[in-house]
């Protein structure tokens, strides 16, 4: 069991999420995104494919417009102050460069020169089956180190984009397996569920994969054949979010909960707190 860490001021401070999909937000973190937004700080969200494939019965110029006006209305959900685009296609991430969208990533850092910066961990990917959630984590990890070294893209300092040293890094993914932080989502729970409910193309897209899989196995689940059909998604998407939470929580003595690994100053927290005093 973790105690569940208490979110300090924000005080304008800026944390930089960078993600795969339009959805990973709600559905991965929206708890957490929640308490950093009520408690101040300035949350920046890098989405780095434009989830052009991601529907059911949308062309793919329709897809990509709606799915990026429903990124929109999560991200006013969860109170996320700036969206950067990357528009990458989804789902062929495995065929990008991943020293060029490293080199997108730096370019964010030394923008928004972050306190923390958050996204998938590279190594939690046991049942991790999204080869954009993979290239993600691994290009963002290194940018960590790169955005502090001044002969790594010289180019960003002629542009006034100086280096730039992260204090924390904050991971998550399907299943963290070294759990360093929990964070307690009863309280904005509710919102978290609104948000996801923004993804309305994104979730109708999932609930036909997976009535595809369950008729593969010889199974049908009425609330998936409700919601394919027309239906409301909230019984289903509800019976998603709290669930995972609940389950999360009740590793933790908790109602609700979301789950990360956080690396603070480089892993050399105890040599910080040895040696290091406040400014």
């Amino acid at each position: 069991m973790t105690t569940p860490i208490i979110m300090s001021p924000g005080e304008g401070r800026t944390i930089l999420l960078v993600v795969a999909h339009a959805d990973d937000p709600a559905l991965f973190l929206g708890g957490a995104i929640l308490c950093w937004t009520d408690a101040g700080w300035r949350v920046v969200c890098v989405r780095v494919t434009d989830d052009r494939w991601d529907s059911h019965d949308l062309s793919e110029a329709e897809t990509i417009a709606t799915n990026a006006a429903e990124f929109r209305q999560a991200a006013a959900a969860l109170g996320i102050a700036e969206i950067v685009e990357l528009g990458y296609a989804t789902d062929v991430l495995g065929d990008a460069s991943e020293v060029e969208l490293r080199e997108h990533v730096i370019r964010q850092i030394r923008t928004h020169r972050p306190y923390a910066l958050v996204t998938f961990d590279p190594y939690a990917m046991f049942g991790e089956d999204n080869q954009d959630h993979i290239k993600v984590a691994a290009a963002v990890d290194e940018a960590f180190w790169c955005s502090q070294f001044p002969l790594h893209h010289p180019e960003h300092l002629s542009v006034g984009l100086a280096p730039h040293g992260c204090f924390e890094r904050w991971y998550f993914g399907r299943s963290v397996v070294q759990v360093t932080d929990v964070v307690d989502i009863a309280p904005v729970l509710e919102r978290k569920l609104e948000a996801a409910l923004c993804h309305q193309t994104m979730l109708r897209n999932y609930v036909n994969q997976v009535r595809m899989q369950a008729k593969t196995g010889g199974w049908s689940l009425p609330i998936l054949d409700e919601a394919a059909g027309g239906g409301e998604l909230r019984p289903f998407v509800e019976m998603l979010i709290r669930g995972g939470a609940h389950e999360v929580g009740q590793r933790h003595d908790l109602d609700a909960a979301e789950e990360f690994r956080i690396v603070r100053f480089g892993g050399l927290e105890g040599f910080l707190g040895r040696h290091g005093r406040r400014l």
